[in-house]
This record gives C-alpha cells, structure tokens and sequence, in this order.
C-alpha cells in the first residue's frame, strides 16, 4: 500500500524535475556553445557531448513522466547527474563566465552542495527510492 502523502510528494517533484530537465536539455540544444567553456578538457568531442547531454535531459524528462519507464528515467537521470558535476566543478573551480557573466561562490558553493539532492530526486521521482519515508512491510 502506497502512502498518499508520499505519493503526492513524488508526483509534484517529478513533474518540477520533468520540467527543469525539458528546460535545461533545450537550452543545451540551442546554445551548445555557451557551455563549451565548462566542459573539462578530458571530455572527447565538447560541443558534441553537449547536444548529447541535451538529448539526454529532454528523454529522461520526457520518461520520467511515462509510467513504464519512470524508474529507469529515474535511474539514468541520477547517473547523468553524476556525470555532468565534472562541468559544475570546472565552472566553478575556474570562475569561468557564462553569457559574459561570472558567478561567484555566492551561487556555485549552494550549487555544487545541491547536485546530490538532484541525485536524489531523480531516484525518487522515478520510484526507485523512497527515502526519507519507510517501506511498507510486506504483508504476508
């Protein structure tokens, strides 16, 4: 038995995560080259794994919302979450500027702090954890 609560919860996050991903996996489409100055330099093709990264974003978020594959949307978007904080940390490492604007540690400590809650939304939006809430126990 699911907990109403719970689920409520779930859904709103999931569909707030759906969101920002459809947003941010489009503005990677449209200016791939606005991002190419976080991309670390051990990263193969830059402004190709930039479009891919899009691609990525616009899928998960679209998945996220199709039961049959929330929780594998859940999953990916968490492992693809890990996989971008290389970018988060060169941004924020090398005060590099974004559209002609750099941001101090005012926005990139609370940013780098938030991506393992990302992490952990995707997980839970897409049903693979339920943590902070308890499990049902099985019945018998």
């Amino acid at each position: 038995m699911r907990r109403p609560g719970r689920e409520t919860t779930r859904t709103g996050l999931r569909w707030l995560l759906a969101l920002a991903f459809l947003v941010v996996g489009y503005v990677h489409l449209r200016s791939p080259r606005a991002f190419l100055p976080i991309v670390p330099d051990w990263v193969p093709m830059p402004r190709e794994t930039i479009i891919a990264t899009g691609v990525c974003e616009l899928l998960g978020a679209v998945a996220l919302l199709i039961p049959r594959l929330r929780w594998l949307a859940g999953v990916m978007l968490a492992l693809y979450s890990v996989c971008v904080y290389p970018a988060n940390i060169k941004h924020a490492m090398d005060s590099v500027a974004i559209g002609g604007q750099t941001l101090g540690w005012g926005y990139h400590a609370p940013r780098l702090a938030f991506q393992p809650v990302i992490i952990w939304w995707a997980l839970f939006a897409g049903g693979v954890i339920d943590w902070p809430w308890r499990r049902e126990p099985a019945k018998l």
